[in-house]
């Protein structure tokens, strides 16, 4: 994960107005804040996960003296008329009650409960379709300044011939160099879903080109890294998870495959059966799709800062890794009955992956991408590496209203294979107090194997391994964007640059007079310290810009120190999954496992 792409001058998707994978921040209506208006917006519910759902009695039916949220909701009616009538200034309904009564009203329920208005609704059916209407490009955007980083090529952006290194300096008439960074970022948003006109400028080409595009639908990967980190050692990124994640993350597999190389009779067979090699579970059946047998000896799984999706494709992907018919997870609500998901068979053409698998997760790492961790964790699959993920273990049922609006409502809780809840308690909220196994204590809970499994909210990863920590310099020439700028000018004055670049002391000392010369001083201790994170922010950055995205995105993900301690794991993994002894076994069958029902009893 790249800090600079948290700076102020960053890059951003000319297709999605918002991040895309974002956890919810808005919360949602408390029922004893909807007036009977509201209520009568409420249209039917989705089913969750192909259930179906109970219709709610109609508004109209509903007398406050007989039903204690009609009498929440007539007293709601004559807060507003007196608000209405004696308010200083004219009172706008949709701010009072939608921003204000929904908004702010469920705000004591649970974080994950969101309101959408008709643009974030149609933009969160766009996520899950995988699509966003738009450009297809990715910006580099800083005040004054618009780079295109990447563009995708059958996308407008990329149709019309843009690409890395393009710079913006007009759309639709108005000077990009005038502009702060928040009226860019509003000028960008207003222009992704009309026709625009742009005035580019080419590497090395100082002529002006004007260009016009169109919106149109792009897709939008959620597999949004996939390369091989050395030889035999596959990597893949999964930024979320929406209805195509399974076909892409079969695609990158198969992509893996063919870049390790034609099958290696030297090599493990991947799916041999052999714990040595990530061997599959002992249940595996019949029915699997193709499955790897060649150079590709092990594969790392990110699922950092990847904030969950549709748990319909965390389905779909662990029926990758795992065999037909294993639990993946138990849905209960409180007005639903409980069902468990299984893995299902992959289509026949489908790539699965039984070999080696190291799994990294993060502080980031929640809800859909929590549940496939911790069932490749408790059916000993994979080897859970990083920081203990995020904890959300609620599911949010999407109901659409008039208007084109919609509603996400919390409505049930998932329980692992083993009947963990991964829900980490949240003060103030509905799911403070979850179940006992909140505590943070191992309450009996085992893999397939007997391995002990902690059960304080989230997945404890089996091996821990730290981020890199960022000192107030360097988070400082992030913030700036100091070397997406010194990149650019670099690669101006360079017109050659392989892709082998690597940055020397001739480069880096070009660094420090470009800081010198933007006011930026150097102090030789972080300096020293930084060296070689320089280095790294440079060469990921001028590859950015030379060969797009991906390329940079290849480089940072090789220098990251997670990645780097993941890839030396594959040699542990016998270790690291060996099946707990009998002794150990029979101590963890002294202690009691808390059972999901007993779990849902808090949240009733």
């Amino acid at each position: 994960m790249r800090s600079h792409r948290l700076g102020h001058g960053r890059p951003c998707r000319w297709t999605d107005g918002i991040r895309r994978g974002e956890l919810p921040v808005v919360t949602l209506v408390a029922v004893a804040a909807l007036s009977a208006a509201v209520i009568s917006m409420i249209g039917r519910p989705q089913p969750l996960l192909g259930q179906s759902a109970a219709h709610p009695a109609p508004a109209a039916d509903i007398e406050p003296g007989d039903d204690p949220v009609a009498a929440s909701t007539a007293e709601i009616a004559r807060v507003y008329a007196a608000l209405e009538a004696n308010a200083v200034d004219p009172v706008d309904p949709n701010h009072v009650i939608l921003e204000g009564g929904i908004r702010q009203g469920l705000a004591t329920l649970d974080p994950f409960s969101s309101f959408f208005d008709s643009d974030q609704f149609r933009q969160l059916q766009e996520q899950q379709r995988g699509q966003s209407v738009g450009f297809g490009s990715i910006l580099y955007v800083q005040e004054g300044k618009v780079l295109v980083i990447s563009a995708a090529p059958d996308s407008p952006a990329g149709r019309a011939g843009l690409g890395p290194g393009d710079q913006i300096l007009e759309l639709n008439g108005t000077r990009i160099a005038g502009l702060d960074f928040q009226s860019l970022i509003e000028l960008l948003q207003q222009a992704r879903e009309k026709p625009v006109r742009l005035g580019v400028i080419h590497p090395g080409k100082p002529v002006l080109q004007d260009y016009e595009l169109k919106p149109a639908e792009v897709n939008m990967p959620t597999v949004d890294k996939t390369f091989m980190v050395r030889p035999g050692i596959g990597y893949l990124h999964l930024a979320s998870f929406e209805s195509n994640t399974p076909e892409e993350v079969s695609q990158a597999l198969a992509q893996l495959q063919k870049e390790a190389g034609a099958a290696d009779s030297g090599s493990p067979q991947a799916s041999s059966g052999s714990k040595a090699t990530g061997r599959a579970p002992k249940n595996a059946g019949s029915g699997e799709a193709r499955s790897s047998e060649s150079a590709l000896r092990g594969v790392i799984l990110d699922l950092r800062d990847n904030h969950g999706g549709q748990v319909q494709a965390a389905l779909g992907v662990a029926s990758i890794f795992l065999p037909q018919g294993l639990s993946v997870l138990t849905v209960r609500g409180r007005v639903q009955p409980p069902q468990t998901f299984r893995t299902a068979e992959l289509p026949a053409n489908s790539q699965s992956w039984r070999g080696p698998l190291v799994v990294l997760v993060n502080g980031e790492t929640a809800s859909a991408s929590e549940v496939l961790a911790a069932a490749l964790e408790e059916h000993d699959r994979a080897v859970i590496a990083g920081e203990p993920t995020y904890g959300k273990g609620v599911v949010q049922n999407v109901l659409p209203l008039s208007d084109n609006m919609g509603l996400a409502l919390t409505v049930a809780q998932y329980f692992t294979p083993s009947g963990r809840s991964i829900q980490r308690p949240i003060p103030g909220t509905s799911l403070e107090a979850m179940a006992p196994s909140r505590t943070g204590e191992t309450t009996g809970f085992r893999t397939d194997d007997g391995r002990a499994l902690a059960a304080g909210g989230g997945v404890t990863p089996d091996v821990i391994l730290a981020g890199r920590d960022l000192d107030p310099w360097v988070q400082f020439l992030e913030q700036r964007g100091a070397f997406t700028e010194f990149a650019d000018q670099y690669r101006g004055s360079h017109p050659q640059i392989s892709r082998s670049f690597q940055p020397d002391d001739h480069v880096l000392g070009d660094f420090e007079d470009f800081l010198h010369r933007a006011g930026v001083r150097t102090p030789e201790n972080y300096w020293e310290q930084d060296h070689d994170y320089l280095e790294l922010r440079i060469r990921s950055e001028v590859m950015d810009l030379v060969y797009g995205v991906a390329a940079g995105d290849e480089v940072a993900a090789k220098g990251d120190p997670q990645v780097q301690g993941a890839e030396g794991l594959f040699a542990r993994i016998p270790e690291l999954l060996k099946p707990a002894s009998a002794s150990e076994r029979a101590q963890g069958h002294s202690e009691e496992p808390v059972r999901p029902d007993r779990a849902l009893a808090a949240v009733r």
